[in-house]
């Protein structure tokens, strides 16, 4: 962990070289916006019918909405299936060792807050789904860091804000490299390395590979 720490604090982003890519930056958010349209009208069977199943399965409204910290920053909603019981953000504390930010993880195996359709939801991604529209208005991308809960951004430190440059994501590299069961250390290196490398080719790579991984619910629970 201590190598991935130092490959962390190593990783500077090129903030004139982001400058130069601004048409590359104007094609991700028409890709986004044309792909995010579409996904959601093709997909409105798919929202009706994971909506009943939730409602069905357990008390509460079947979208989940929480405080994310988005690009440069600025706190916004983000849009998911609920796949915990009503409450569960007070039902358990968030432990955070401001000290030893590498090693966090944010998800856990054995919670048991998760409903049995959201164990479901959450194996196939499908809890995801409503961040289609979080796209398509314009405070994520399809690809891109995973946006981070304000409690665990408050201690980031100076290296780790490199990753709010660019606008968060539904996927993005640290996901199809391990997804929730990766530690903070590593995802901040995979961010940083994306956004240093950031292309629109690249966001397709990652789109494909995205969905190969969760075909074989790889890392996700």
């Amino acid at each position: 962990m201590e190598k991935a720490k130092q490959k962390t604090k190593n990783i500077i982003i090129d903030k004139q070289k982001l400058k130069t890519k601004k048409f590359q930056f104007i094609l991700k958010r028409l890709m986004d916006f044309i792909l995010s349209l579409i996904g959601i009208i093709i997909l409105l069977p798919v929202y009706l019918v994971l909506f009943i199943a939730i409602k069905v399965d357990s008390k509460g409204s079947a979208i989940f909405k929480q405080v994310r910290v988005g690009k440069n920053g600025k706190d916004f909603v983000i849009y998911k299936f609920r796949t915990m019981v009503v409450n569960a953000e007070k039902k358990r504390e968030l432990e955070i060792n401001p000290g030893d930010l590498e090693n966090f993880v944010f998800q856990s195996k054995s919670d048991n807050r998760v409903t049995k359709v959201g164990a479901f939801l959450r194996k196939t991604s499908l809890d995801e789904l409503p961040q289609l529209f979080n796209v398509l208005i314009g405070n994520m991308s399809l690809v891109g860091p995973r946006p981070e809960i304000p409690d665990v951004v408050k201690y980031y430190p100076e290296e780790y804000r490199q990753r709010l440059l660019v606008l968060p994501g539904i996927t993005g590299l640290a996901q199809i490299s391990g997804r929730g069961e990766i530690e903070l250390g590593k995802t901040i290196s995979y961010d940083l390395t994306y956004i240093n490398n950031f292309s629109v080719w690249n966001d397709i790579k990652i789109l494909f590979k995205t969905v190969f991984s969760v075909s074989k619910g790889e890392g996700a629970f």
